[in-house]
Parts: structure tokens; C-alpha cells; sequence
């Protein structure tokens, strides 16, 4: 073995064992990093940078930086071509994100975890990526999606006999049909869940099934049998010494024996919670008590002292910024001044949780949109990782063919010189070819950030003028578009049935958007297999978007009606956009009326991938536009036929 591997090896020993106090130094924190880079680039390196992005943690968080040694694991990973490494690295990397609320990037990250779990053939790997991404998608109130992940965690569980990924599973499967209040089932799941872990002697899991098994029975409304659990629940949580599993005890007692109407063992429980909350550094349990025995007085009419603790509740939640806790205080302080007549402060207490939770809603859906854009850039980055490894990959392919035209040059010299011509005509012809694909690709680079620039314009309006159910829906139509486009935009055609989903997808939006002025149908030929025919993607959208804002918006006589054909002629595919809007010369008179002069980049840049095509494939690609008027010579709409050389996948 030479002097540099066991170097390595040293080294490699000396920072996997290195403690965790270097996680609270800054510039040793940094040092670490540096040694573990130098470290031989293979997979023990890989676990190295791992346990070192576990220890150091703390201090990425503390310093709220993305975790280095995450990073530089994931970059050696995808070198090395190790599905293994990468999957316990996006699993990492989605739960710091998911312990900081941030669900939609723990999400992606853990499905990524998924992918690559599933390439390493690791069964336990995936079923904890499953688990991981099952709970993301309940807290962001997906439930068929998180059904579907703890179930397949729970069958690849069950296969290899992993008794914690079994009860992470159930429990969390019946805390989805808990949620949906399908109670008899996640009764039947909690008792299962906690057989297990009895079995294998898990006092922690213990009390967290029995605490679901009350939360069940209090739906059902069977009061005592609840309390009955969350005694026991709470016994074992005082004999593990679990203060926050007593504050939830105490605090779930209060409100069992409050629906019983046991006013003073309701109070007696959740002034314990109350002293027990002093012994948990999170303050936010401390509010949360104040306000429900504000609440519980108020239900006695107690008013004054219910004031008394709703403002200890409130000046708290002020001071450490609490902000749900101050909208949930308020509303119930509106309630308690409406019991007692009181309706002037009431509307006051009513404005101020309202105005709570429009501020809540607004940081919602600016730290969506800022996960979005993340994961965008993650996938950019990937995208950029792939094509390095395959110019790589094609100069090592150039350099061998090039050594290999040398031996045969001097072999067959009289050969090459009169081939020669047909070769440099022919590479000739190959450059030009892959410069027009370079236009292309540049082409519809522009077209992406366009599209997305509009729609996250879009999403930004729409949350300011609506409610927060509908602008939740609207964003998640949109994060469903926006993996569509990042999928679809990567290859040069897609099948017809993936254009065409997220074209429905943005026509929804935009629906949502103008209050639905308008409706579209899209027809597709039933001699076409949308499976089969490909077409370059987002080729569409400019189109029906310069429909949508230049020709329907303005219509104000009868509703908007924009419908989408798509047909085989020979050889070509037809796609026809027609509208019954305004039309083009009324669209261009409000235009200049005005004062605009912004002129469409999405068109331009479509105009310009469909000259491309037709330069690339040598057959007819095209665009019509065609003004329609009526019998009196009025207009009636536009109609763009875009004809495309047919490809198909076969």
C-alpha cells in the first residue's frame, strides 16, 4: 500500500471519529470540511460526510446556511454514480427542511430519497424514504398521497420484518383515516400499532398510540373510554419523564373532561399542563395553555377571568412572535365578548384575528413560492451535473476516435484520401445539424423562464385578491405544472398526452384566475393514440395565453370559448387553436389605447422553434393565423393553425 492510502486512511479514521463540539465553531467547522474533501473520492467518503453533516447540524442550522457536508456528499455521490449515498443524503436534507416547516422542498427531497433508494435496491432505505415523504405530504394535508407512501412503506416493511418501519407506518396511516374521521379504522390501526410496540418493549411508542386511541374515542365520543387512554398514556409519559408528552396528556384530559362539562377537573388538568409547560423550552405550549383555560372559563362565563388569561396568552404570543396563537386567542376572545354581549369589541377582536391570519397566509405562501423556486434550481443544477457527465463522456469518445483515425490513416492512407471527401462532407452536415439543435435548445430555454415569470406573476395576484383555501389549491395546481414543464422541457418532443395535461393544467389556472370567464374544450382525433405521437413541448401555451389575454378577457357580450384540436393529416399533425373573442384588430386598438408597446416573447420564440423544426426535419412546420368574421363582416375570434411534422414514439 503507498504512503498517500495510508494517509488517507488515517485521516479518514481521525474525522470519523472527531466529537461534536465542532459543530459550535465556525472556523473549525470549515476546517473539517476542507480535511474531509481530501479524503480518497469513494463511498467510505461518502459516510464520512454524512456522519459529519449529521454532528454538525446545530450549526447549520444556527447559522440557517444549507449543510456543506450534505452537499459535498450528494456531488460525490452523483460522481461516484452511488444510488445508496445519494438516498441517505436527500433523506437527511428533507428532514432538517420538514423539522423547519418546510414541507414542500422535505418532499421533494425525500422522494428523491425514494428514486435513488429505489435504484440501490436498499428495502430498508425505501421504506424510510416512503415513511419520510408519507409524513411531508400529511402535514401539507395530502392524504391520499401520504396514504399511498406509509402504505407501500408498510408492504416492503412487512416483506423484511422491520418492526419500527411497521409501526412508523400504521401509525401514521391511522392518524390519516384519524383526520378523516374514519375512526373505526384508525382504531383498528392504532391497536395493531401498539401490539407492536409492546412487543418489542417501546414505552415512547406505547404512549403515542394510546394517546391516538383516545383522540379516536373522543371523536366517537366515547368521553370516558378517552380519558381512560390518556391516563395511560400519561402514565407511562410521567414514568419516561416526557414533559411535552405530559403537556399533550394534560392538555387532551382538560378537553375531554370540558366536552363532559367536568368544568373543574378540566381546569385542574390544564393548569397542570400550565406548571409543566415551565419545564419545556418551547414557550408556544405555555400560550397554548393560557388560551384554553381562557376558553374553558369562557365557557363558564367567567368572563373577566378568561380576559385575564387570553391577554397572558396574547402579550406572550406578541413578545416571541406566535402567530397562529395570537389569530386562535383573538377569535376566541371575539367569541367570549360576543357571549357577553359585548359586540363592538367582539368585531374588534374578530378584526385583529383576521388581520393574524392574513400575515400567517401571506408567509405561507411566500415560503412556497421560495421552495419552489429551490427546487427548481436543484433540478437545473441536476440537469447542468447530467449534461457535464455527458460531454465528458463524449470527449473521452472523440479522443478515442481520433487515436484510432490516426492508426487507420497510416494504415489505409490511399483508402482515407479518397473517403476523406465523404467524411468532411458529411461531419460538415453533422455540425450543422447539431448547431440548429443547439438553437433550438436555446429557444426553448427562453420559452421556460417566460412561462414561468407569468404564471408565478399570476399565483402572486391571485393570493392577494382570494381566500386561503382557494389560493392553496391554486398552488398546488401549480407545483403539479411546474414539475410538468421541468419533466417535459428537458427533452426536445413529449407524448401528445403529456402536453396536453399540462396545457389543462394551465387553462385551469388562468380559469381561476379571469373568475371563469371563459370555458375550453380539448378535442383530440380519435385515429390518434396521444401515447404515441410526440411533439415539442410547450409549443402550445403562447398561443392559447395570446387567446386567452388578447381575445377572451375583453369579451363582455357572452361568455369566452376557446376550443383546441388536434388531428393527423398524412404526415403532419394539426393543432388548431380557435377563439371567439374580440379579435385581432380590437385586441391591437385597446392595445394602443393603452400605451403598451410589449410585444409577446413567447410567441416570437415559438415563431422561432417552429422555423427550426423545419429547418431540422426538412418537412412542413408552420403557423396560420386566420382573423374570423360573421355574415356582416364583424369579428368573431381568431383561429391559429399550427401544422408539425408527425413523430411517433415507435
Amino acid at each position: 500500500m503507498s504512503i498517500k492510502s495510508v494517509c488517507s486512511y488515517l485521516l479518514l479514521f481521525l474525522v470519523g471519529a472527531m466529537p461534536r463540539v465542532f459543530a459550535q465553531d465556525s472556523v473549525t467547522t470549515f476546517r473539517l470540511l476542507d480535511s474531509v474533501r481530501q479524503l480518497r473520492p469513494d463511498t467510505s467518503t461518502v459516510r464520512v460526510m454524512l456522519d459529519q453533516g449529521r454532528n454538525t447540524a446545530r450549526y447549520f442550522d444556527a447559522t440557517k446556511t444549507e449543510n456543506a457536508f450534505i452537499l459535498s456528499a450528494i456531488a460525490l455521490s452523483q460522481q461516484l454514480k452511488y444510488p445508496r449515498g445519494l438516498a441517505l443524503a436527500y433523506n437527511e436534507l428533507g428532514t432538517s427542511k420538514r423539522n423547519k416547516s418546510q414541507y414542500i422542498l422535505a418532499e421533494d427531497y425525500h422522494e428523491r430519497a425514494v428514486k435513488y433508494a429505489r435504484e440501490a435496491k436498499d428495502s430498508l432505505l425505501l421504506c424510510q424514504s416512503l415513511n419520510n415523504a408519507g409524513v411531508d405530504c400529511r402535514r401539507q394535508d395530502k392524504l391520499q398521497k401520504a396514504f399511498d407512501f406509509h402504505f407501500a412503506a408498510l408492504q416492503i416493511a412487512e416483506d423484511i420484518k422491520n418492526v419500527k418501519n411497521i409501526c412508523v407506518a400504521t401509525n401514521s396511516i391511522g392518524n390519516i383515516q384519524l383526520t378523516e374521521k374514519k375512526y373505526d379504522e384508525a382504531i383498528e390501526r392504532f391497536q395493531h400499532a401498539l401490539k407492536l410496540e409492546e412487543e418489542s418493549n417501546n414505552p415512547l411508542g406505547m404512549a403515542i398510540n394510546l394517546g391516538n386511541l383516545g383522540y379516536s374515542y373522543q371523536g366517537q365520543g366515547k368521553l370516558d373510554l378517552a380519558i381512560q387512554y390518556y391516563k395511560s398514556s400519561l402514565a407511562i409519559n410521567e414514568k419516561l419523564k416526557n414533559v411535552t408528552g405530559m403537556v399533550i396528556c394534560y392538555n387532551c384530559l382538560g378537553s375531554a373532561y370540558q366536552e363532559k362539562k367536568e368544568y373543574a377537573l378540566a381546569m385542574e388538568y390544564l393548569q397542570k399542563a400550565l406548571r409543566a409547560n415551565d419545564q419545556v423550552d418551547d414557550k408556544v405550549h405555555i400560550a397554548e395553555s393560557y388560551m384554553n383555560i381562557g376558553k374553558l372559563l369562557s365557557v363558564q362565563g367567567k368572563h373577566e377571568e378568561a380576559y385575564h388569561f387570553f391577554q397572558q396568552a396574547i402579550g406572550l404570543s406578541a413578545y416571541l412572535g406566535f402567530k397562529s396563537i395570537l389569530m386562535d386567542t383573538y377569535k376566541a376572545m371575539a367569541e367570549d365578548y360576543k357571549s357577553s354581549g359585548d359586540f363592538r369589541k367582539s368585531l374588534e377582536a374578530t378584526q385583529q384575528s383576521l388581520l393574524y391570519k392574513d400575515s400567517i397566509l401571506d408567509e405561507k405562501s411566500a415560503m412556497a413560492l421560495n421552495q419552489m423556486q429551490t427546487i427548481y434550481d436543484v433540478d437545473l443544477k441536476d440537469n447542468q451535473i447530467r449534461n457535464l457527465e455527458h460531454d465528458k463522456i463524449m470527449a473521452q469518445m472523440r479522443t478515442k476516435r481520433n487515436v484510432l483515425l490516426i492508426f487507420s490513416l497510416i494504415a489505409f492512407l490511399v483508402m482515407m484520401a479518397v473517403g476523406g471527401f465523404f467524411y468532411i462532407r458529411h461531419r460538415n452536415l453533422e455540425e450543422n445539424k447539431q448547431t440548429l439543435q443547439l438553437e433550438l435548445k436555446s429557444l426553448r430555454s427562453q420559452m421556460n423562464p417566460h412561462f414561468i415569470f407569468n404564471s408565478l406573476s399570476s399565483i402572486h395576484r391571485y393570493i392577494w385578491s382570494n381566500n386561503q383555501e382557494e389560493a392553496s389549491d391554486y398552488l398546488t395546481k401549480f407545483s403539479k405544472l411546474m414539475r410538468l414543464i421541468l419533466d417535459n422541457t428537458q427533452h426536445t418532443f413529449v407524448p401528445l398526452n403529456k402536453e396536453l395535461e399540462s396545457l389543462q393544467l394551465y387553462l385551469d389556472l388562468e380559469s381561476l384566475r379571469c373568475n371563469g370567464i371563459f370555458d375550453y374544450h380539448i378535442v383530440v382525433a380519435d385515429d390518434i393514440n396521444d401515447d404515441e405521437v410526440l411533439i415539442p413541448p410547450m409549443i402550445l401555451q403562447p398561443y392559447v395565453e395570446n387567446a386567452i389575454w388578447h381575445g377572451l378577457v375583453h369579451k363582455l357580450a357572452e361568455k369566452g370559448l376557446l376550443e383546441i384540436r388536434i388531428r393527423l393529416s398524412g404526415r403532419s399533425l394539426i393543432c388548431t387553436i380557435e377563439d371567439n373573442g374580440i379579435g385581432r384588430k380590437k385586441a391591437m386598438e385597446i392595445k394602443e389605447r393603452k400605451g403598451k408597446t410589449h410585444n409577446s416573447v413567447g410567441m416570437k420564440v415559438t415563431q422561432g422553434r417552429i422555423d427550426l423544426i423545419r429547418k431540422i426535419n426538412n418537412k412542413d412546420a408552420s403557423v396560420e393565423i386566420t382573423d374570423l368574421v360573421n355574415a356582416a363582416g364583424e369579428p368573431t375570434g381568431t383561429r391559429v393553425t399550427i401544422i408539425l411534422p408527425a413523430e411517433f414514439i415507435f
